[in-house]
């Protein structure tokens, strides 16, 4: 999933490779899938994409967005981008593929949910969207500790960490993937309640988020997503899929796997208690 470092680094990707180049054929939803979101009509796409030229491309928290002149094509955070070489065999399944004059290409897959939409500048009302161009980053100065205090004092002393780093849109882009290892270095548990921590909890929280999302995006990602051309980013996750079943890299106890919130939070039970 696209989260605020993946982000970065598939948007760098496609303005190094593609910025210049001119669209020359679209296909939108060759591959019916139910959770993957256009807007208006897929059949639109060629129409509205063909004979555009990349300007730019930016990350707009755990979104993508492509400059295309006048328009924009925006790739939401389950989206899977890929590379196409000139005369590579294209792939049987996609939701999006787009051809340059040149040959090269890029294909969309969702596996769970994404949105793939194409619209024009300033006509994308979508919250979503609006909140990850609103919000400040982690990544920014404007991320600071009275901006996160805020964000602290607002929620209920009842919600869990997990929720209020990633429900909501509070912080766009900060999601259940990225939330596992800030939690680890903040040696606090994502079923623990707000309202059992303490401002040393709160300020350790803040200086975690900042700095494991700064080493994540140095690090052109982390291990459990891929890239452009198919490569796994080099940040080494400590909490994920990726190392279940291990143990904790600090004090060597199992760690521990369960289903919160609507997805897997991994954690160590011993340097993460739970506070409630």
């Amino acid at each position: 999933m696209l989260e605020i470092p993946e982000s970065r680094r598939l948007a760098k990707q496609l303005a190094q490779t593609f910025t210049g180049k001119t669209i020359v054929r679209v296909w939108a939803n060759a591959s019916p899938h139910r959770f993957a979101f256009f807007n208006g009509n897929p059949a639109d796409y060629p129409a509205l994409l063909e004979g555009r030229s990349v300007t730019s491309a930016v990350s707009l928290a755990g979104q993508v967005e492509l400059a295309l002149e006048q328009m924009r094509l925006l790739f939401g955070d389950g989206v899977n981008l890929r590379m196409l070489s000139p005369g590579e065999r294209r792939p049987a399944k996609h939701q999006l593929l787009v051809e340059f004059s040149d040959g090269f290409g890029f294909y969309g897959t969702v596996s769970m949910y994404g949105g793939l939409w194409a619209f024009r500048e300033g006509e994308n009302d979508n919250p979503y969207y609006l909140a990850a161009k609103e919000k400040p980053s982690p990544l920014t100065a404007a991320f600071d500790a009275d901006y996160f205090a805020g964000i602290w004092q607002a929620a209920k002393p009842t919600l869990s960490v997990k929720a209020l780093l990633a429900a909501e849109q509070r912080i766009p882009g900060l999601g259940n993937g990225v939330l596992q290892d800030i939690l680890f270095a903040a040696r606090l548990n994502p079923q623990s309640h707000v309202g059992a921590l303490d401002r040393t909890d709160r300020d350790r929280l803040f200086s975690c988020v900042r700095q494991v999302l700064r080493e994540m995006t140095e690090a052109g990602g982390r291990d459990t997503e891929r890239g452009l051309f198919g490569e796994p980013g080099c940040y080494h996750t400590k909490m994920s899929a990726k190392n279940y079943p291990g143990f904790c890299p600090v004090c060597g106890a199992p760690v521990v796997r369960k289903a919160f919130l609507g997805g897997n939070v991994y954690f160590c039970p011993k340097c993460q208690p739970v506070q409630k």
